[in-house]
């Protein structure tokens, strides 16, 4: 496994770590207002590659944003695991919410530079960072734990922000669909980030 760098810079390992969460962005899925929309055969290709990277790990739980796009993703894991896929609301995506910008990278930019303001309708990035951090840290309560979750863009940076502060903005522009993230958690809280797709030379 080669080691994760998160804008640039080597994020060291834990010595003795506890816990990990396997962090899996959905893969492509065709544009549309339906967040119900399904992968598209580019996506049903890259999610068997996420069941091939993410099956030699002692996974012992799959969970998953409620939107079809994430589910499909981590199915051929599940099928291949012979493990269900629990759907977790709180990995939705955050909610943008109705910007007069035009731009939809500059609109998430925006949000990224003040995390605690939100367009009308939509949610903060503080506030869509806590409900997802607290669903890591329920799901890692139990030492030993070895969890998927299927997510979002968005939420998943907000995630590896809270425990690595240079994400931001350009990291999230950086990600693929689908992109892979191990996220390892010490015994006196301390964390270290692997990217595995780009390890896995899938970029």
């Amino acid at each position: 496994m080669c080691p994760q760098t998160t804008e640039g810079r080597l994020v060291p390992s834990p010595s003795t770590y506890v816990s990990d969460v396997y962090l899996v962005r959905h893969a492509h899925a065709d544009w549309g207002p339906d967040e119900d929309r399904p992968l598209s055969a580019q996506g049903r290709m890259a999610a068997r590659r996420v069941a091939e990277i993410l099956a030699p790990f002692p996974i012992d739980g799959i969970y998953s944003s409620p939107a079809r796009r994430a589910r499909e993703t981590v199915a051929p894991l599940a099928e291949s695991l012979g493990l269900p896929i629990l759907v977790e609301p709180d990995l939705r995506e955050r909610q943008l919410g109705d910007s007069s910008e035009a731009d939809f990278q500059r609109a998430v930019e925006a949000t990224w530079r003040d995390p605690r303001s939100a367009y009308p309708g939509g949610e903060s990035n503080a506030v869509a960072q806590q409900r997802g951090v607290a669903v890591v840290s329920r799901l890692l309560q139990h030492a030993g734990a070895h969890r998927v979750l299927a997510t979002h863009g968005n939420l998943l940076a907000l995630v590896l922000q809270h425990f690595d502060p240079t994400v931001g903005f350009p990291f999230w522009q950086s990600l693929t669909m689908p992109d892979i993230y191990r996220l390892i958690v010490g015994r006196s809280g301390e964390a270290a980030i692997d990217r595995l797709w780009e390890c896995e030379g899938n970029r």
